[in-house]
């Protein structure tokens, strides 16, 4: 049973959402648009804020669920686990070529489940440096790096330490080809209009 625990978790984390509101929303496939992402960024800036939304909860949500299920089918398997394993799948995809997104919705919603109180200082986190900087990439890196902090020296859970540890080095292996255009300056900036600048 934990076997397929963790094959459910990897597959709902394979739903490619950016690919299915991009194909039957607007008929395009997104991954040949903009930076050729799945996830939530590259949907708002070639289809907008309406399709980035649905691509974005989707992403979240498919980690809520996938961290849910041990305690949906009382399962001995842990629920960061179930949500890690989720992320893997957000990042390779069975259902779309195994080129997926950036591991940054799904690894929320998985957070989102685990410790709602955490998310919300994750959502915080990311929305400052946003106002900030105006880079979704680096807000991203930031609320990772934020989390890496505040469980290491701010908490005893230690399984909580070890997911965010392993979900903060997926962000920042799958964000290293932004973090060459935020050093270069060539990384898009969002406009409060929801476009890219």
């Amino acid at each position: 049973m934990t076997a397929l625990i963790l094959l459910l978790s990897y597959l709902l984390g394979s739903i490619p959402f950016g690919l299915l509101v991009g194909k039957i929303g607007y008929g395009i496939d997104i991954r040949e648009h903009g930076s050729g992402n799945l996830g939530g960024t590259n949907t708002f800036r070639v289809l907008g804020a309406k399709a980035g939304t649905i691509v974005i909860v989707g992403d979240m949500l498919k980690g809520t669920l996938a961290a849910s299920l041990p305690m949906f089918f009382s399962v001995p398997v842990h629920p960061l686990l179930a949500g890690a394993v989720a992320v893997v799948g957000h990042m390779y995809p069975v259902f779309a070529k195994f080129r997926g997104g950036k591991a940054v919705a799904t690894s929320g919603g998985v957070m989102l489940f685990y410790s709602p109180l955490f998310f919300l200082s994750l959502i915080a986190v990311f929305l400052v440096v946003l106002a900030v900087s105006r880079y979704v990439s680096l807000s991203s890196m930031a609320a990772a790096l934020y989390a890496v902090v505040y469980t290491v020296f701010f908490t005893d859970d230690i399984p909580l330490t070890v997911a965010v540890l392993l979900l903060a080095s997926f962000i920042f292996y799958r964000h290293r080809a932004n973090i060459k255009r935020i050093l270069n300056k060539t990384e898009p900036k969002v406009k409060w209009s929801g476009k890219a600048s």
